[in-house]
């Protein structure tokens, strides 16, 4: 084979001398032109990359869609940046090695369209504008044709209002605000949407001070509330991981009549696992769900690239494994929100959260929680 060919020149030629060899091209020499891991354009995983909002004829069963917005947030700015940060964490997940042992499936392989759809040209001056835009691009692509057999594989059109099948996406923020715009689009699909909400705070908050004007009410901690307003939700929404400081209990009385079901940080050192999966499984039940992750859920020693980091998070793995345990839910769509690589260190938040879409599309392929390891079927290389 030619790349054969071209360990034999090197072999022969190590000091580069010239020789009738080098006249041959690089394909002649050295085969096709692909990417490793850590080179070529970026996109999440290497997926196959198109520009959807203006590239109207892509079909698709699942998208990558980045929202660079960062201009509502009441702390430290930076998240604008965290779909570059998140699609450079993902480089060596490639699509060829997406199997995982923990998930038993390769999200790749299971006959769904993936890609990634680039971000929203979203203007950064002024909020209303930016809420707009982020809405619009996100119907646009829910309006997509699927790229698989509707009726060979119904997912979605078992929720949907029109009985038709709509893809599903991915968002990679941006601040938490993106989920208010995301939230109109999917009611206009689903109706009510039930949220499954991993944060370290609660983001139900009604105002913030100094809030005199109507887009000053939106914020990266006030979107569920004004999303209440609005009646997108469902009255079964849950929170995961809170540990937020809070004005009082009159915070928690408010967050309820939002909708929400409080599972603390602590929980899962009181409660196990296995519980708050149980947990999120019976408040959620039949209803379409979306799952919105803020990556300050975890430990900032483990996360720290985030905007409002707060101290005693779940860990990575932990949050992983709770993932695991919601395959087979409704999900409509999901997130992955606040990363901010300007106070990364060695790219740990952006691996992470990689890490966790790709956990996102296992989810979204799979019927039912996977079994646990140690009911795998080993190969002929035994595990360890």
């Amino acid at each position: 084979m030619a790349h054969h060919h071209g360990l034999d020149d090197h072999k022969q030629h190590a000091f580069g001398h010239q020789t009738k060899q080098s006249d041959k091209t690089w394909l002649e020499k050295y085969g096709s032109q692909f990417d490793q891991s850590f080179s070529g354009p970026l996109s999440f995983s290497h997926l196959p990359y198109f520009r959807c909002l203006e590239n109207e004829q892509e079909s698709f069963d699942i998208a990558i869609l980045g929202m660079p917005f960062d201009t509502a947030v009441t702390y430290r700015p930076g998240a604008r940046f965290g779909p570059f940060a998140i699609r450079s964490g993902s480089r060596r997940q490639r699509t060829a090695r997406g199997y995982t042992l923990s998930w038993a499936n390769d999200p790749y392989a299971l006959g769904q369209k993936i890609i990634d759809c680039g971000d929203v040209p979203i203007n950064p001056f002024d909020n209303a504008l930016a809420v707009d835009q982020m809405e619009v691009a996100y119907s646009t692509l829910l309006r997509r044709t699927v790229a698989r057999d509707p009726e060979a594989q119904p997912v979605t059109s078992l929720l949907s209002k029109d009985g038709e099948e709509h893809p599903r996406i991915v968002s990679l923020g941006g601040d938490h605000t993106i989920v208010l715009p995301i939230l109109r689009s999917l009611h206009k699909v689903y109706g009510p949407i039930s949220v499954i909400h991993f944060d370290a705070h609660l983001d139900t908050w009604a105002a913030y001070p100094g809030q005199t004007s109507a887009q000053s009410r939106v914020t990266h901690g006030t979107f569920f509330y004004l999303a209440n307003e609005e009646g997108l939700l469902a009255n079964n929404s849950v929170h995961g991981g809170i540990r937020c400081k809070l004005a009082g209990l009159e915070d928690l009385s408010n967050d309820e009549s939002v909708g929400f079901q409080v599972i603390s940080t602590d929980d899962i050192d009181d409660l196990g696992i296995p519980t708050i999966i149980n947990k999120i499984r019976k408040r959620i039940g039949d209803s379409p769900v979306y799952l919105s992750l803020d990556i300050d859920v975890i430990d900032p020693g483990l996360a720290p690239a985030t905007g409002t980091p707060e101290a005693g998070g779940w860990t990575t793995r932990e949050l992983k494994r709770i993932i695991r345990g919601l395959a087979g839910l409704n999900f409509v769509g999901a997130d992955i929100v606040e990363v901010a690589p300007a106070y990364d260190n060695a790219e740990i938040t952006g691996i992470a959260a990689a890490d966790f879409v790709h956990d996102f599309l296992s989810m979204f392929l799979s019927k039912e929680p996977p079994k646990r390891q140690g009911h795998h079927k080993k190969s002929e290389t035994q595990l360890f």
